[in-house]
């Protein structure tokens, strides 16, 4: 017997942190998650005031889709994991059809004609749902065959995550497009691919990106990549936003200018600095030590979501948890490397710092698929 046993059966008190455990188990949340979200949630906020210089829609936005996001998560978290799994066909079949639909009745946005404004319901992305539909479907299909996968199964993968992602395209949407296909590749990489097919690939990759660039890739999308190998070669065109931003970060120092006094951002020298460019803002603002500060918010989070999936009992949601935590790891990755110069600019928000609407709501559901999975724990392996 236990010291914890002991005291409970000679005095008849509960341990107080057994209780609190039990509580947090039976409303299906993950206290060191939550409290890691909140955390960016209240940073992010913090930060976005200033680089939206106060403005009141822009918070008052931010808020409530960080508000119905929390809410969102916790109706997520309160069903069994593999209620999703059982319904993950149908729900990759709908998502499937709605993005057909925006094809013909979307409405265009910066561009892009990804968004969905029916009467009498809000308007929404419905490519940002599927970042988590088309990482279930993966899950579903591999979790109940042979691993690691054989070649048909991985033929059947790659179709499952070229649809979507082909439709978020056609959308004029590549970064959202290259976020769906990710996730879904991160499943067929946690399920125990050989390196010799992962490395065939990216070479496979790598020969077919001069046919995509000379017959496929549009006229923006091919400044982009040249932008991002000489900046300088349309200063005041393609290449200012990247200029800009280098700028503002290396104007920061280690530890800024102090919050509100940007001068790149709050003399609009910046475009995008609430959304896309925030990081920006951020470096300029509070310097090395403020970007460092985010980076480790971000990797108590991370760390969280790999412990999770680390510790789950079934294959199914070692796959679905191991890949929303990667897709959140690459969320943060890309915008940074891009915000840095490091990679061509492709339109990626940074998660809970930028201004967002449905793309705020689904990064929750994939905290609340977690919770769902960290606390509806299976006893039988799958």
């Amino acid at each position: 017997m236990n010291s914890q046993d002991f005291v409970r059966q000679s005095t008849g008190l509960q341990v107080p942190h057994r209780r609190l455990s039990s509580f947090w188990r039976t409303v299906h949340i993950d206290p060191p998650l939550l409290v890691g979200v909140m955390l960016l949630c209240a940073f992010g906020l913090f930060v976005l005031n200033s680089a939206s210089d106060g403005n009141p829609g822009d918070m008052r936005r931010q808020m409530t889709g960080m508000g119905m996001g929390l809410i969102v998560m916790i109706i997520v978290s309160q069903f069994n994991v593999h209620f999703y799994r059982s319904w993950a066909p149908t729900l990759y079949a709908g998502g499937l059809a709605v993005l057909v639909l925006v094809l013909f009745v979307g409405v265009e946005t910066n561009g892009a004609r990804s968004w969905l404004d029916l009467p009498g319901l809000p308007s929404f992305q419905p490519s940002e749902l599927m970042k988590f539909v088309v990482p279930l479907m993966v899950a579903w299909y591999l979790a109940s065959r042979p691993l690691p996968p054989r070649f048909k199964h991985l033929f059947w993968s790659a179709i499952m995550v070229l649809v979507p992602a082909g439709l978020i395209v056609i959308q004029n949407d590549t970064g959202t497009a290259i976020m769906v296909a990710m996730s879904g590749i991160f499943v067929v990489l946690l399920a125990g691919i050989r390196w010799s097919i992962v490395l065939s690939g990216l070479f496979a990759l790598l020969l077919a990106s001069p046919a995509w660039y000379i017959f496929l890739a549009q006229e923006h999308q091919k400044n982009r990549i040249l932008t991002f190998f000489d900046p300088y070669r349309d200063p005041t065109g393609a290449g200012y936003n990247i200029i800009q931003s280098q700028i503002a970060i290396g104007s920061g120092g280690i530890y800024g200018k102090g919050y509100g006094n940007g001068a790149q951002s709050h003399l609009d020298f910046i475009p995008e600095s609430n959304t896309d460019f925030i990081l920006a803002v951020l470096a300029e603002e509070f310097g090395l030590l403020g970007v460092l500060f985010l980076i480790a918010l971000y990797l108590f989070v991370l760390i969280r979501g790999f412990s999770i999936a680390w510790s789950s009992r079934d294959m199914f949601s070692r796959l679905l948890a191991g890949s929303i935590t990667l897709t959140f790891f690459f969320y943060v990755f890309v915008n940074m490397a891009m915000v840095s110069g490091l990679l061509p600019v492709i339109g990626l928000p940074l998660p809970l710092i930028s201004r967002g609407g449905t793309a705020v709501v689904t990064l929750f559901i994939g905290f609340g698929l977690l919770m769902s999975i960290q606390t509806h724990a299976r006893s039988r392996v799958v």
